[in-house]
């Protein structure tokens, strides 16, 4: 085994940030990256570190497991939190970004480490000697797949979506209104295009009605819950919308002083404002019937879209069945994956998982002992999720305090998420001693 360099295969989030736990503690890394030679689907920038999704890394609050993460890796050195932090956009209680400069600061930081050499071009087999962490993420290139199907066998996969993305001088501000729910955050930070009740019904009749993109024949179609296409949800109920990505609780509009029957959310998606996405409305529409039916939403008549959006296929491996707590192949302990391709979902949650197998990657280079955060922590309830959880239904899953083990004894259930919050910055603070 090759025990001077660590090879990784991608540079997406979780991929940069393996690349560069493992240089920091002194490790020389080849990080490889098939763009700008050969894009995916949905990638589009030739920078390290693409956001497609979308520009939010979600709550900052800890009261959300995914804030508690956050906070997390930022105590442990996240190279994704530095630059999360250093690009942040107004998004109320949020955190999100503006992904160009995200992916640029990034990029520059990666480039630039002096142990770190980013190698251009597609890989389409793992390397037969040394420590290597597959980080290739869930729309893995066609040749890589084959290969990684030899050491994993059967793959699970669901299909993701995209939201539309229009310009903001496009919005007609006369009936789109500012406010963040409930005044989160500077409490303007978001546009709101409010609908009634006869505008709702018409817009959900329109999404039922409307021509979608087909999948291919022989794939089956399975959607992750936590990004269902917009229309997709329409179909469960006429008032699904309304109690989803539509949801008008919290919102005041301020020219009539009363709550909307229904309202659409658009977030600032780049530090200049000249952009804004679309919130939860991932979609699988055809572009035409994308323009035609969203441009009858108050506000909307004239949106300019700059992107539309689109459907994938997001491929994932039966992680519970094939890796070891430190993310390492069972049958295979020189391999490491990381990243979305372990059925972690989430921005945050990649970034979470490109930590440990970095961390774990170097020390395997080393010889010596590798390490699992606490289970009790927020990155230990996503390693327990992602390597213990049971393998019959397993399913990608966002970081919650579902995950988390109990507390011991009877706690209040208003004080539970303060105090797991809690017990986990202190197990996180002793496990700090021996990084």
């Amino acid at each position: 085994m090759n025990k001077e360099k660590l090879t990784v295969i991608g540079a997406g989030l979780a991929g940069c940030e393996a690349a560069w736990q493992a240089a920091g503690h002194g490790v020389a890394v080849t990080l490889f990256e098939m763009k700008p030679k050969k894009y995916s689907p949905v990638h589009h920038h030739p920078g390290l570190a693409e956001l497609v999704c979308s520009n939010s890394l979600r709550g900052e609050s800890p009261e959300n497991a995914v804030g508690l993460l956050k906070e997390e890796l930022r105590r442990v050195g996240s190279l994704f939190m530095e630059a999360a932090l250093a690009t942040r956009v107004p998004a109320g209680g949020a955190l999100a970004v503006d992904r160009a400069l995200f992916s640029a600061y990034i990029t520059e930081k990666i480039e630039k480490h002096p142990l770190i050499e980013v190698v251009h071009g597609e890989v389409t087999e793992i390397p037969a000697e040394g420590v290597v962490i597959v980080a290739s993420g869930p729309l893995t290139s066609d040749a890589l797949a084959a290969a990684i199907g030899r050491y994993t066998g059967d793959y699970l996969y669901f299909y993701d979506a995209i939201a539309p993305i229009v310009t903001a001088d496009s919005i007609d501000l006369s009936k789109a209104f500012r406010a963040s729910r409930y005044g989160k955050g500077e409490g303007d930070d978001y546009l709101n295009c409010p609908l009634d009740e006869a505008e709702y019904k018409a817009f959900v009749a329109a999404l039922l009605a409307a021509e979608k993109v087909a999948a291919k024949e022989f794939e089956k179609v399975v959607h992750f819950e936590g990004c269902m296409p917009i229309e997709e949800m329409s179909e469960r109920g006429l008032d699904t919308l309304r109690f989803g990505p539509m949801k008008p609780v919290g919102l005041i509009d301020p020219r009539t002083g009363i709550e909307p029957y229904a309202v659409v959310q658009l977030r600032q998606e780049n530090r200049e404002g000249t952009m804004y996405n679309l919130v939860g409305f991932q979609t699988k529409l055809t572009y035409p019937g994308q323009r035609r039916i969203f441009r009858t939403i108050p506000g909307l008549e004239n949106a300019e879209f700059v992107r539309l959006g689109s459907m994938h296929r997001n491929t994932f491996i039966n992680a519970p069945q094939l890796l070891l707590p430190t993310f390492q192949l069972k049958q295979e302990p020189r391999v490491i994956f990381a990243g979305q391709i372990t059925g972690v979902e989430g921005y945050v949650e990649s970034a979470a998982s490109g930590f440990i197998a970095g961390l774990n990657g170097e020390r395997l280079v080393r010889g010596e002992a590798l390490t699992v955060p606490p289970p009790a922590t927020a990155l230990g309830a996503l390693v327990h999720h992602i390597t213990a959880t049971g393998t019959r239904h397993f399913q990608p899953m966002n970081v919650n305090y579902g995950l988390f083990p109990d507390l011991p004894g009877r706690v209040k259930k208003k004080e539970k998420r303060a105090k797991l919050a809690e017990r986990a910055r202190n197990e996180l603070e002793e496990w700090m001693k021996i990084l």
